[in-house]
């Protein structure tokens, strides 16, 4: 059983991520809390606790205006990137304001049971 210190909002916003100042992958956030994201990505050419920045925007507002947030990198996987805000300067009004977009258009999935064909 997980245990976290903040309630995650899942969604999705697609994203680039930088390193040392360089545009080196595309991702797209999955999730997130006030202490970080889970980022999908194919993106491996990073080590845990590496820094990398987060360019982002929101597609439905009328500002054209990228937002950056930094972050380390506490988990890789197969299917992307964990990173965490800690120890790292950002605008916490950036974070709070992902987190109200991703709240406002997150979809639920919806679930239905597999539909046999007749023969």
């Amino acid at each position: 059983m997980e245990h976290r210190l903040s309630k995650r909002v899942h969604g999705k916003l697609g994203l680039l991520v930088y390193k040392r100042g360089m545009p080196v992958a595309t991702g797209q956030i999955r999730d997130a809390s006030k202490r970080g994201l889970f980022i999908a990505t194919d993106y491996t050419d990073v080590q845990l606790n590496q820094t990398v920045e987060l360019e982002f925007r929101f597609p439905d507002k009328q500002e054209k205006q990228f937002r950056r947030l930094k972050a380390h990198v506490v988990r890789k996987s197969d299917n992307g990137l964990g990173v965490d805000f800690d120890g790292v300067e950002n605008d916490s009004f950036t974070i709070s304001s992902l987190m109200q977009w991703l709240k406002k258009h997150h979809m639920p999935m919806a679930y239905f049971p597999v539909r046999r064909q007749a023969y």
